[in-house]
């Protein structure tokens, strides 16, 4: 298998992961919030090994508020809420199972604005463009 990188804002990589026989592809994008460079977070889009569902994870920094998880909105439109699962040394991870109408959303959305907690009253949005995700998520195997 082999994954090509799109001259996008989302960018098409392949890894093996451990103890896999196979690279496995997945869409990446990294950015960090406008007013605060020290905030940022990495957005993965990948289907799983088996074919049968595909994930989108999110690595947000340490010190997000774990309680309030991760919200997204689509061009403004609020999505909902996916919740932390675990904390590795360089941040911690939501994960969301894709359904066909989040891809849509995704697909036909030009922004979709991570919101990231530090108090339950301090929400910062993130955004993330959406340029390249049909293209992207369309070639991934």
């Amino acid at each position: 298998m082999r994954c090509y990188s799109l001259r996008l804002a989302i960018v098409l990589a392949a890894a093996a992961p451990a103890g896999a026989q196979t690279e496995q592809c997945a869409l990446i994008q990294s950015v960090t919030a406008e007013d605060r460079p020290n905030v940022g977070l990495t957005v993965i889009v990948l289907k799983t090994a088996d074919q049968k569902s595909r994930l989108m994870r999110v690595l947000a920094p340490l010190g997000v508020l774990l309680p309030s998880g991760l919200g997204l909105k689509i061009d403004q439109a609020d999505v909902g809420r996916a919740g932390f699962v675990r904390c590795l040394p360089n941040g911690c991870v939501a994960e969301v199972i894709m359904d066909e109408k989040l891809i849509g959303q995704l697909k036909g959305g030009q922004v979709a604005t991570f919101i990231i907690f530090q108090t339950p009253e301090e929400g910062i949005g993130i955004p993330v463009s959406l340029a390249g995700f049909t293209q992207g998520f369309d070639k991934l195997p």
